[in-house]
């Protein structure tokens, strides 16, 4: 138990010691700034289409460190060693989900805010976006660790992570933009179906992923 608590740490001060802490704001604050002149000056569209462009930029901003989730800890003989001393492949990757989670998840909502000003999001529409991400994070961080211990041989595998999560994280995006709509009452029930489905089958899919890379 000491050495996954170790683990992650480990992961969240890797994440934040390297300047991670900042890309999720920054990324979201260039999104928001950058989609209005996209959408010209009306202001009703931008409201409308604002909050879907907010879930694809959290997508984004999960696949971000994909390179770092997991490669390292290969190279390193940091699995090996893991692996050696008694923990589930499953075990691992839970806590790398949970690190990344937090890693990626907090400075997510604190970039909403900003974000969200500029999209023309009411206060209303920034509660229900907060909610849904929250709901969300978890999943988001299952498929990113999932993708990162698929590709983690791979040259490039961030880009390649993408296309290989996009399917799976097309139902967060539609439920979670369907959380805005006045008449999508049912959409965060949904949602955070979804998302605990995503998030309980991530640690065992990435598990069979981290197995693979020893084989």
């Amino acid at each position: 138990m000491t050495a996954l608590i170790a683990l992650f740490w480990r992961d969240l001060r890797r994440a934040w010691g390297s300047g991670a802490l900042w890309l999720p704001i920054v990324f979201f604050l260039l999104v928001a700034t950058a989609f209005p002149f996209a959408v010209g000056p009306d202001a009703p569209l931008l409201s409308r289409t604002g909050g879907g462009m907010v879930w694809v930029a959290a997508l984004l901003a999960a696949l971000l460190p994909i390179d770092r989730l997991v490669r390292p800890d290969k190279e390193t003989g940091v699995l090996d060693q893991l692996a050696v001393r008694g923990f589930a492949d499953e075990v691992v990757a839970a806590v790398k989900i949970a690190a990344h989670a937090f890693g990626f998840g907090l400075p997510l909502l604190v970039a909403l805010l900003p974000a969200a000003a500029l999209l023309a999001q009411d206060a209303a529409r920034v509660e229900m976006l907060a909610t849904g991400l929250a709901i969300a994070i978890p999943a988001l961080a299952s498929l990113a660790v999932l993708s990162a211990a698929l590709t983690a041989n791979l040259k490039g595998g961030s880009a390649i992570g993408g296309l290989l999560v996009l399917p799976l994280a097309v139902p967060l995006l539609i439920f979670g933009a369907g959380m805005l709509d006045p008449s999508g009452r049912g959409a965060v029930k949904l949602l955070g179906a979804a998302s605990l489905l995503l998030t309980v089958i991530g640690p065992f899919a990435a598990g069979a992923a981290l197995r693979g890379l020893r084989e």
